[in-house]
């Protein structure tokens, strides 16, 4: 495995079950099911109600720590999972948190943290996987410059 002192997995969910989203009672339950599943080990878990709209979840974790934040008016999860232990593995977390939420589309992008392999090029190691979204959207601007070229021919 590469030098790396941890991996921060963000995850955009978009498209989400709202009532998933606004279900205090099932978050509360399913949430650590989940994360004990997968083979993390809670330390401690706070979920707050921010606004009518806004909740934010943070479970802290012998593993890292996994943040949530859920936007109920816009079907909308952005979840943020960091890992500081060797072996420690996200995609099951991952599947699973797809799973409570059903999301449409989601996008995860992989940061390495405190990578020391390169100390003389310390641009960030970014990977991101994009599900059909992006897709949807360059097709959208293709159409729009294609329309504009027409109308100007």
């Amino acid at each position: 495995m590469d030098k790396i002192v941890a991996r921060h997995l963000a995850v955009d969910m978009y498209g989400c079950k709202p009532e998933t989203l606004q279900d205090d009672v099932k978050l509360r339950t399913s949430l650590p099911s989940i994360l004990e599943q997968a083979g993390f080990h809670i330390l401690s878990a706070k979920i707050r109600a921010l606004s009518n709209e806004h909740t934010t979840i943070m479970i802290i974790l012998h593993e890292g720590h996994f943040s949530l934040h859920l936007y109920s008016n816009i079907a909308y999860v952005a979840a943020d999972l960091f890992l500081c232990v060797e072996g420690a593995a996200p995609e099951k977390l991952l599947q699973n948190v797809r799973g409570l939420f059903h999301p449409e589309k989601f996008r995860t992008t992989y940061l390495r943290r405190g990578d020391f392999t390169s100390t003389t090029d310390l641009k960030p190691q970014v990977k991101t996987h994009v599900a059909p979204l992006r897709r949807i959207h360059n097709t959208g601007a293709k159409v729009i410059r294609l329309l504009a070229h027409r109308r100007h021919s």
